[in-house]
């Protein structure tokens, strides 16, 4: 009795199928939201400033869990808003209203906790006044180290076509600049994160060299991220 050959799988498939692989795809799935979708970009900086001021300012334990559950709440949003925007573009080839209302739904899901993140920080400041007026020279060294710290991470995050020293110089200039901020950090929880932030910015300018040598064309966005296909809004 001959035994049927079992048909060729639809889809190729993935390196490696263990917990390690798994942790792998993930990771690869936030750096291609990075490279590719502009808003992920400004989330990514946004959160930078978001841990300056956390590592700058000494916050309760409740302010602390709010501003990282807020950070990591956007990311969550705009990441699964990317997966939306994938999904709809490859089971819709052509414009339709109902995936342009899908795409602008999402999106908006994305606005409305981003809005909200701003009015908690607000809020957690001016509840926090005190000590915010009593901290001026903690204020005065994360503005002189944080703000090349945050253009260094805007440089790495940026689709623009640069020299490799560029990026090189940038992601160890951010890391300098992190070093000295640790040394007075007022949350070592928050230092983490912003040195977790430059790490992923530094993996995404990577990833888009690596990806424009394999395709020959210059880094940027992907071409069927946003709206693109299905609507002229592009809200990511």
């Amino acid at each position: 009795m001959t035994v049927p050959a079992r048909p060729p799988p639809h889809f190729p498939p993935r390196r490696g199928s263990g917990l390690f692989a798994s942790f792998g795809h993930a990771w690869a799935g936030l750096i291609h939201t990075v490279v590719h979708q502009r808003n992920m970009r400004v989330h990514l900086t946004s959160a930078m400033l978001v841990g300056l001021v956390g590592s700058g300012i000494a916050l309760g334990l409740a302010e602390k869990v709010t501003l990282i559950f807020c950070v990591l709440l956007i990311f969550f949003a705009e990441i699964l808003n990317s997966a939306l925007e994938h999904l709809v573009d490859l089971a819709v080839q052509q414009f339709d209203e109902k995936a342009r209302l899908t795409k602008d739904a999402a999106a908006a899901g994305v606005l409305v906790l981003a809005l909200g993140t701003v009015v908690i920080f607000a809020a957690i400041l001016v509840h926090n006044w005190e000590t915010v007026r009593t901290s001026t020279d903690a204020i005065i060294r994360q503005v002189a180290f944080g703000i090349p710290l945050t253009a260094c991470v805007l440089v790495l995050v940026l689709p623009q076509r640069r020299p490799l020293w560029v990026d090189l110089l940038a992601f160890l200039g951010g890391g300098v600049l992190l070093g000295i901020l640790a040394t007075r950090s007022a949350s070592m929880v928050f230092s983490a994160m912003t040195a977790g932030l430059l790490f992923v910015a530094g993996s995404a300018a990577y990833t888009r060299r690596r990806e424009a040598r394999s395709t020959g064309q210059p880094p940027g966005d992907s071409p069927i991220s946003g709206h693109k296909k299905t609507t002229p809004a592009n809200m990511t």
